[in-house]
């Protein structure tokens, strides 16, 4: 087994649709430029709200990746 260094970065994704769609949102852009993402964790859920409705969700995630 090889030893690895990880890096991680925080992301925030928004949705309207929900929680999982705006993590997914984040992960699916930072997979434009980053590669070996292979974990991530859950920092922080909020959210918008418009006329007594949920207008949209945010999300805001550590990702890490191993470098090359």
């Amino acid at each position: 087994m090889n030893n690895h260094v990880y890096k991680s970065v925080e992301l925030t994704g928004s949705s309207t649709t929900g929680i999982e769609d705006a993590v997914n949102t984040a992960i699916a852009r930072a997979s434009d430029t980053l590669r070996n993402i292979s974990w991530f964790e859950v920092v922080e859920t909020r959210g918008h709200v418009k006329d007594g409705k949920v207008a949209y969700w945010q999300v805001t995630i550590k990702v890490g990746f191993t470098l090359e």
